[in-house]
């Protein structure tokens, strides 16, 4: 293997590293797309800087792949100084330049790790594939991908009985192109027509917070590599959460990158009553032909089919046909697969074979974007103590927070006033009544964190320094600020009479390691959610 001096040729340099990694057991092919979508910048001393298009990828790679790509550059004799490390950067730049280099047809988009070629069948997904790592990022470990392999052509068995649920059925050979839309049923066409999405709900629009990074994540990735990625993707959450916000990001997105792709979006009611009306017009074959000549399909509250079991011996054979042919599935519901009742067990399983992860509540700072995000679009200016107040008194759901957002803008259209902190108290009166009554004490609060990391109130409220105590004593805080309407100084009064910058810090800090650090986001949302039960 000739020597490469990764400062002078980075390229040349992360080729022979990726080459390395063909015969490393950790990579699989799943991993082996992100990899492809990596592009040297440079060297710095002993680290190579690598450089990705969005951050689904560097936490893939970093989380992931780390250890694979560490071996890997030990491989690689340098003509220059040793490479023992590397770091990666998010450029989004380069999202543009994969969209470029794409193929027009997901079908046929094979992510690639330079000149590997990745076996495009990938084995039966296994449920306990990476799962500490898909721990850590919050989520079900997805379903394994293929290995390396040199010999491109190769293709597996074709799909295996539905009557073994254990095991999912291989997919079929990857087809060259999308197959012809008929033009007597009523499908969706290239291009998108009859998709079902509605244009308000784009990435674009998607705020993005501590309770939702993964599943925005996840859902980009989704768009971005049609039934490469996850595949099912499944979303679960309580409703007005942000579920069928993603759904309809993904179809938009999806089109934008693959004029040619063909997205339907569909709720479980309308997929029941699409199947009984089938049923009474002796249309079994359009209907069949409706939901498999697709490259993507968005199901939305599949719960719903709970107890029909005709509807999800339907849906059943769908699943089964679009996965078989290497099309993807999403699907949201207000429980994750093994908490759904009314379901035969291998439908249940059959949503754990890609990727599951969750919604959920935003917090106070998410809450406040999604509401300046939600004037801009009216095109009305609410001033920023206003978003507060709505923020702080609504907390369930997005939906009720947009919503009290206009009620307070068309309370001001009626009134003909402007809008100012008296009139957002007077529009909402009777919500800040009914929300005063049911704020929390503090005392709960500080007791629940104490009680959560086995220390005592003293602790919590007290002057030790030690770090176990002092975030937990932050967390507290945060949570105060979260679920009541003291105010910063009076926060800093209940903890010790501290100043009110040091809760603004506090509140600051626990916020932005919630979206660094799952186990904070973890620790922050049981707490609350025991504060919150004990306050019924």
């Amino acid at each position: 293997m000739p020597q490469i001096d990764a400062t002078a040729d980075p390229e040349g340099f992360w080729q022979q590293t990726a080459a390395a990694l063909q015969s490393d057991p950790d990579i699989t092919g799943q991993l082996s797309g992100f990899i492809g979508l990596i592009h040297p910048k440079g060297a710095i001393g002993d680290t190579i800087l690598l450089e990705v298009p969005d951050e689904l990828a560097r936490e893939m790679i970093e989380h992931r792949a780390r250890n694979a790509v560490m071996r890997a550059l030990t491989t690689v004799q340098p003509d220059g100084p040793a490479i023992t490390s590397f770091a990666v950067v998010v450029n989004s730049s380069l999202r543009e330049m994969v969209s470029k280099q794409a193929p027009q047809k997901p079908s046929t988009r094979q992510p690639s790790l330079h000149a590997l070629d990745i076996d495009p069948h990938p084995p039966a997904p296994s449920s306990t594939a990476d799962a500490s790592v898909a721990s850590q990022l919050g989520a079900t470990a997805p379903s394994a991908a293929g290995r390396f392999t040199t010999d491109a052509s190769k293709t597996e068995a074709s799909a295996a009985s539905a009557a073994q649920p254990s095991a999912p059925p291989p997919p079929a050979p990857i087809r060259p192109s999308v197959p012809t839309v008929q033009a007597t049923a009523p499908k969706p066409t290239a291009g998108g027509n009859g998709n079902r999405l509605n244009p308000k709900y784009t990435f674009d629009s998607f705020v993005i917070g501590a309770s939702n990074r993964f599943a925005h994540a996840a859902a980009f990735a989704v768009a971005e590599t049609p039934a490469k990625a996850y595949n099912p993707l499944f979303i679960y959450g309580e409703s007005g959460l942000g579920k069928t916000h993603l759904l309809h990001a993904i179809g938009h997105y999806a089109i934008s990158l693959f004029p040619d792709i063909r997205v339907l979006y569909v709720s479980s009611e309308e997929f029941t009553n699409d199947f009984i009306n089938s049923i009474q017009r002796n249309e079994a074959a359009e209907f069949q032909s409706r939901y498999r000549d697709i490259d993507v399909l968005l199901i939305d509250d599949i719960q719903f089919l709970q107890g029909k079991d005709s509807t999800q011996e339907a849906f059943f054979h769908t699943f089964n046909n679009l996965h078989d042919h290497n099309k993807q599935l999403v699907i949201t519901s207000d429980l994750p697969p093994k908490q759904l009742t009314g379901f035969q067990e291998r439908m249940t399983s059959r949503f754990e074979w890609g990727l599951t992860t969750d919604v959920q509540a935003p917090d106070l700072e998410t809450r406040i974007a999604i509401l300046r995000r939600k004037a801009e679009s009216e095109q009305m200016e609410v001033p920023g103590d206003i978003l507060e107040l709505i923020a702080s008194k609504v907390s369930s759901n997005i939906r009720e927070l947009e919503g009290t957002l206009l009620r307070v803008i068309a309370y001001a259209s009626i009134e003909q006033k402007p809008i100012d902190f008296p009139l957002a108290q007077t529009a909402l009166k009777d919500m800040i009544t009914l929300a005063d009554d049911n704020l929390v004490d503090p005392d709960t609060i500080i007791q629940t964190t104490a009680t959560y990391f086995s220390l005592s109130v003293n602790d919590i409220v007290g002057t030790s320094r030690s770090q176990q105590i002092a975030l937990a004593r932050q967390i507290a805080m945060y949570i105060c600020r979260e679920l009541t309407s003291l105010s910063l100084p009076k926060i800093g009064q209940i903890f010790g009479n501290r100043d009110h910058t040091t809760v603004m810090y506090a509140n600051n800090k626990i916020s932005r390691l919630m979206q660094e650090k799952r186990n904070i986001y973890t620790q922050v949302t049981d707490i609350s959610t025991a504060v919150k039960q004990a306050h019924r």
